[in-house]
C-alpha cells in the first residue's frame, strides 16, 4: 500500500483522500441503524409514498401553446439534429439484397411525382419535393406539419 502511494500524483493523492472522508462518512451508521430504516419503510403503508398510475398516463393539467417564443427554447436552438429526405421504402429479403449489383433496379413504395418526406431524427416534419439550387439537389417544402400535430406524434 505505501508503494502505491510513491507513484501517485498529489491530484490523485486529493481525489483518494475526498473518498475516503467521504466513504468514512458513509460508515458512521451501524448496521442496526439501517436495519432499523428498512422497518421503519416496512412499518409504513406501501402506497403512502406512491402515486395511482393514472396520473402518470394523463394528459398534463397545464395546456401551453407550443411556439418559438417559449422561455427555455434558447437553450436548444444551437444542438444539431439530423435532417434526411426519404424518397420510399421498401421491404426485400436478405438473398435480395446481397445479389444487389450496379445497375440494379429496386421497386420503392412511392409514386413518380409524389412528394418526398422530410424527417428529422426520424421525425415525419414536413413534405416537399425536389430542386437543384447550384448544382446541388435541395428540398422544396410544400407541405409542414404543424408543431402540434408534430408533438402529437412524439406521445
Amino acid at each position: 500500500m505505501a508503494e502505491e502511494n510513491e507513484h501517485t500524483s498529489p491530484e490523485e493523492q486529493a481525489l483518494a483522500d475526498e473518498w475516503a472522508a467521504a466513504l468514512s462518512e458513509a460508515g458512521d451508521a451501524s448496521q442496526d441503524d439501517i436495519d432499523a430504516m428498512m422497518a421503519q419503510g416496512a412499518a409504513s403503508p406501501p402506497d403512502a409514498h406512491k402515486a395511482p398510475m393514472e396520473e402518470f398516463g394523463s394528459a398534463p393539467k397545464v395546456n401551453l401553446p407550443v411556439g418559438l417564443e417559449g422561455p427555455n427554447l434558447d437553450v436548444i436552438l444551437d444542438i444539431p439534429v439530423s435532417i434526411s429526405m426519404e424518397v420510399g421504402n421498401t421491404e426485400i429479403s436478405i438473398r435480395n439484397l446481397l445479389q444487389l449489383n450496379q445497375g440494379s433496379v429496386i421497386e420503392l413504395d412511392r409514386l413518380a411525382g409524389e412528394p418526398l418526406d422530410v424527417l428529422v431524427n426520424g421525425t415525419l416534419i414536413a413534405h416537399g419535393e425536389v430542386v437543384v439550387v447550384n448544382e446541388k439537389f435541395g428540398i422544396r417544402l410544400t407541405d409542414v406539419i404543424s408543431p402540434t400535430e408534430r408533438i402529437k406524434k412524439l406521445r
